[in-house]
């Protein structure tokens, strides 16, 4: 029979892996110190899961203490985007060690999300702005805040067990509230926040309208990435008006809309070169069958139906992906999901086209084979193209190139390829019944 010691570290050891949570909770309440010898001492698994749910600021103080080895499992333990956020807390010297003991790949995608454009709004910002759990209560707040000694604090962030920002509230409703009023009750009623890739002139529009002295930055999740504040914009403005100079007279690799004719050249003309090969590619791919066109001269007619309507698929599939990689919504893990759900897509919208292309063709020719031809390759081309929407400019990011830059062509290629191939190619196979 187990003793009551026994029982009782029984028991705490499963609400641990129940509710770690509210753990993080009870934890927050206590100094850095104490809750980094608790993650020490509890096993791996349950150490990871009550530092995931700890707010961004306790847990970046905690990570810079935790042991190089807790540190990293419990680093590793978050999603791409949650580490960011806490990783972005760091002081560079602790920010390199540990990113210097994970995997590379894990290290290097982590450094390419804390990068942001100077442009957006996650480049303004700072990250330095205390996070609080809604029900904190003002007087443990005030006491922390005496403690850390920031005099330029105008604000502090509520976010929930996921990072998620729950209200901004005034460091001065804070110092006049009773004590015991919790920090849910004082959040501002205007709350703004944007996303972390909202271009710079907006975030300067928001902040003159609104009169916000600091604004949050979230990211696709909504979790709080940092503060842009209104002392920290100006320089932040004139910084990029001196760059955009540089730019209009030739410093910068990217071409703007009044670059010189020859950079303009210089920068189009590979790409045309590159355009032209591939549509003696596809052309190729229709002198194949050459033969199959001679014989039913339909299929000229139609060839461009299947192609354009799986050039429009992939199309969207691209401007999707492209948007979701620009706001960081989706990374280069997520690339499974994001190529099931644009294939199934495509399959869909392929299947509701072929419907209705099949019936103006039947109508037009009155050829049962060459419906079931154009039905068959609609339902194939815009499944592969919807595919290849989702993996072309995934696969050019695991190379590092551009995909905005080079995506199209490389799609246009695929859709123009697989939809000449697949309609020739299943006429080739029915010719018996055209």
């Amino acid at each position: 029979m187990m003793d009551a010691a026994t029982v009782r570290a029984a028991l705490a050891g499963d609400y641990v892996v129940r509710h770690p949570g509210e753990v993080a909770a009870l934890l927050e309440e206590r100094d850095t110190g104490d809750i980094t010898g608790v993650l020490e001492r509890l096993p791996a698994d349950s150490a990871a899961a009550v530092f995931a749910s700890l707010t961004p600021t306790s847990a970046a103080d905690v990570l810079a203490r935790l042991s190089d080895e807790r540190g990293v499992a419990a680093l590793r333990a978050l999603d791409p985007a949650h580490a960011t956020v806490v990783c972005g807390r760091l002081a560079g010297e602790d920010r390199h060690r540990l990113l210097s003991k994970l995997p590379p790949a894990e290290a290097r995608e982590l450094r390419e999300l804390m990068v942001y454009p100077a442009d957006s709004a996650a480049g303004l910002m700072t990250t330095r702005i205390p996070t609080f759990r809604p029900n904190t209560a003002a007087g443990n707040i005030l006491g922390k805040l005496r403690a850390a000694h920031d005099e330029d604090l105008n604000d502090v962030a509520l976010v929930d067990s996921d990072g998620r920002l729950a209200g901004m509230v005034p460091v001065a409703r804070l110092a006049t509230a009773d004590p015991a009023t919790a920090a849910q009750a004082l959040v501002r009623k205007e709350h703004y926040a944007v996303p972390a890739m909202t271009p710079r002139e907006d975030v300067v529009e928001l902040m003159t309208r609104t009169r916000a002295g600091t604004l949050p930055i979230v990211d696709a999740q909504s979790r709080l990435l940092g503060v842009v504040r209104q002392d920290h914009l100006s320089p932040a403005i004139e910084e990029q008006a001196s760059s955009d100079v540089q730019t209009m007279v030739g410093a910068s690799e990217d071409e703007h809309a009044l670059s010189p004719v020859g950079f303009a050249v210089r920068k189009r003309l590979p790409w045309l070169q590159v355009n032209l090969l591939t549509a003696f590619l596809a052309a190729a791919v229709v002198g194949l069958f050459e033969d199959t066109i001679a014989r039913v001269t339909a299929l000229a007619v139609l060839l461009p139906v299947v192609a354009g309507q799986s050039g429009n698929t992939g199309s969207q599939a691209l401007a999707v992906t492209i948007r979701g990689l620009a706001l960081r919504e989706v990374r280069l893990r997520h690339w499974r999901r994001v190529a099931v759900k644009e294939g199934a897509v495509g399959l869909i919208n392929g299947l509701g086209v072929a419907v209705t292309t099949s019936a103006g063709v039947f109508v037009w020719s009155g050829s049962l084979g060459l419906t079931a031809v154009i039905a068959s390759s609609m339902v194939l081309s815009m499944l592969v193209a919807g595919l290849a929407g989702a993996l072309v400019p995934m696969g050019l990011v695991a190379v590092r190139q551009d995909p905005a830059q080079s995506s199209s062509i490389v799609l246009t290629t695929v859709t123009d390829i697989v939809g000449f191939f697949s309609f020739l190619g299943i006429a080739t196979l029915l010719m018996a019944s055209l």
